[in-house]
């Protein structure tokens, strides 16, 4: 099973079931057929933008928030994403090049593509790096800086 489809089944499975654990979801992909460790899941969890809500009763469980297409992600899970995830950000022409470790691109460009930031047309994904395409006028450098400040990273020299 691809990554994008234990995602899909992931969505589903948070949608009919009152999952309360990590290990809880563990579970249920088991008995779906699908192999994966907690730290799978968590890494999901975090691409999808699973949130912990309290249901009646006081329990919690894990809910995907809806984003209406209206509506942009919050620039607080933008921050996070991109200071846990980005280790470099360089610029040429009108595009910003993000570094990140093995296996996370495709959550800086997630969380990037629903932030909504005017100066991004759109990402480019691979393994450890993503692209950035800045909107026509703006700089390639202007773009990096900005996300440098949104992971946190110095300034460039």
């Amino acid at each position: 099973m691809t990554k994008t489809s234990r995602q899909h089944l992931i969505v589903r499975l948070l949608g009919e079931h009152a999952v309360a654990s990590q290990q809880q979801l563990v579970d249920l992909l088991a008995s779906a057929g699908v192999t994966a460790t907690r730290a799978t899941v968590s890494r999901d969890l975090d691409v999808l933008g699973a949130v912990k809500v309290r249901v009646p009763g006081g329990g919690t469980v894990y809910a995907i928030p809806e984003h209406p297409i209206d509506r942009i992600a919050p620039e607080e899970h933008l921050r996070r994403v991109m200071g846990d995830w980005v280790a470099d950000v360089g610029a040429s022409g009108n595009l910003a090049v993000v570094r990140t470790p093995p296996g996370s691109a495709h959550v800086v460009a997630s969380a990037l593509d629903r932030a909504g930031l005017e100066e991004v047309l759109g990402t480019v994904a691979g393994d450890d790096s993503l692209i950035v395409v800045a909107t026509d006028g703006t700089p390639g450098s202007e773009l990096a800086d900005r996300l440098r400040d949104l992971a946190g990273l110095e300034a460039s020299r």
